[in-house]
């Protein structure tokens, strides 16, 4: 399978370099990243929202190494929530924001991620809206929930990802599926061992349909992080079972793919919120969307055919 290869592909810098070195890379990673600043994002979120669509912004970067770097992505978010005020954009927009790129890794890295991420959920409740943990690898996610349940304690909206793939997310699913939780349901898209994932699409596939079906049957705000057609048919099939109301959870898709569903959804009246990732450090976000989805890897192949 090309999956796993390509996971591994988005540790190695000797792809990295490779890879952001050749001339078709940049037309192809502005599919999936449009643009490496807060100027050039925002016509794109006046875009999407203007469309009846709502955003979940991520600034990529995963490879920090220092504190300061640790500082510089704080920064960054608050920059860009000082924006959305700007523009009046807040309801439409949260944030999604990896702890690794806020120090996790580092030494001391709980404490120093969790007091990095606390000025960014202030600033953004300040707008009127808020901020989502993203999930990482498995070694990375009891630091993570414990982070998320402080950062609840003050801001009970703030939301977390769960990973369809692991074989711990039905039980966190059952914890966190309470009254006032916003939890986003995932596939998984990290080279994670057989020990604690499953390995085979199918088995991920019935495991989502498991996770969340406890979210939609339990009392928070599922968002369904997925571009696969069954499986939006299902949560569908799924809600209207709960008994939950349009407005009562939200599909969640990327920036640059199935564009076409995002607009179809909103027009139905669900809440569609696009993933839009921006910024520099763009390598192992892109590198895991080609192996999430055969598709994008070819759409990469064809370009480099093509343009060479």
């Amino acid at each position: 399978m090309l999956g796993p290869v390509i996971l591994a592909a988005s540790r190695s810098d000797k792809m990295r370099r490779l890879i952001s070195a050749a001339p078709v890379t940049k037309p192809v990673v502005d599919r999936f990243i449009p643009g490496e600043t807060v100027d050039q994002v925002v016509p794109i979120i006046e875009d999407l929202t203007g469309k009846g669509l709502e955003v979940t912004m991520d600034v990529v970067g995963e490879d920090i190494t220092t504190p300061e770097q640790s500082y510089a992505a704080r920064d960054a978010y608050l920059e860009l929530i000082g924006r959305l005020k700007e523009l009046g954009l807040g309801t439409k927009a949260e944030m999604s924001v990896k702890l690794s790129m806020f120090g996790q890794a580092l030494e001391g890295g709980h404490e120093l991620a969790l007091a990095n991420v606390r000025p960014v959920v202030e600033a953004a409740a300040a707008i009127g809206t808020t901020v989502t943990l993203d999930a990482e690898d498995h070694t990375t996610l009891d630091s993570m929930f414990a982070i998320h349940e402080e950062l609840r304690k003050d801001f009970p909206q703030t939301g977390c990802v769960i990973q369809a793939y692991l074989f711990r997310t039905e039980a966190d699913a059952r914890r966190l599926a309470g009254s006032g939780s916003r939890v986003r349901l995932v596939k998984g898209a990290y080279k994670e061992p057989a020990e604690v994932a499953y390995q085979q699409k199918a088995e991920t596939d019935k495991a989502y349909v498991r996770i969340l079906k406890i979210l939609m049957e339990g009392e928070g705000y599922p968002m369904i992080g997925s571009h696969d057609p069954r499986l939006i048919s299902i949560a569908q099939e799924l809600a209207r079972t709960a008994g939950r109301k349009l407005d009562e959870y939200e599909f969640q898709m990327l920036y640059g793919i199935r564009s076409d569903e995002h607009v179809r959804l909103a027009a139905e009246g669900h809440r569609m919120r696009v993933y839009t990732a921006y910024g520099t450090d763009w390598y192992g976000y892109f590198m895991r969307r080609l192996a999430e989805k055969p598709a994008n890897l070819l759409f990469f192949a064809r370009s480099i055919l093509t343009k060479g």
